[in-house]
């Protein structure tokens, strides 16, 4: 599995966690350890070029997802097969901005963008109630497994 991390941000992420966080999702996904991923770490003004392109949507957004090989979530029996999971852009002083609204870390607010931005890569969406307790709901089990990882890694 190749998770390529490019921080062109200018702002210090530790990117060792969210490589280990991406690690984490994909295992938990049952993603093939064949599959591949990028996350790239903009600044403002480069993610409300995206999002402007993208989404037609002015102003520098949180997260956004480009999906490649539209991959879907696999079993233990039926990982997902080999192949291109696509991208997730991330835009750090957004998410600094949305951590000090939501009362946590600027690191907090990364690991749940890239998990959100993951699960976009892979089908899920919030458009519809239905969807999005779906989706919520799975990013939240995937971030509270990782949490409880993470306090075990730190333990031993």
């Amino acid at each position: 599995m190749t998770i390529e991390i490019s921080n062109e941000s200018g702002v210090d992420v530790d990117e060792t966690v969210l490589l280990r966080l991406m690690e984490h999702d994909l295992a938990e996904l049952h993603v093939s350890p064949d599959a591949d991923v990028a996350i790239l770490l903009v600044d403002e003004g480069a993610m409300e070029a995206l999002h402007v392109q993208w989404m037609d949507e002015p102003g520098p957004t949180d997260v956004l997802s480009f999906p490649m090989d539209e991959l879907r979530p696999g079993t233990a029996e039926t990982p997902t097969p080999p192949g291109l999971l696509g991208d997730i852009v991330l835009c750090p002083q957004v998410a600094e901005t949305q951590a000090a609204s939501a009362g946590h870390s600027t690191l907090d607010e990364l690991l749940l963008l890239t998990t959100h931005g993951l699960l976009h890569l892979l089908g899920f969406d919030h458009a519809e109630p239905d969807e999005e307790r779906e989706m919520f709901g799975l990013q939240r089990d995937l971030l509270l497994g990782f949490h409880a990882a993470e306090r075990r890694r730190r333990r031993a």
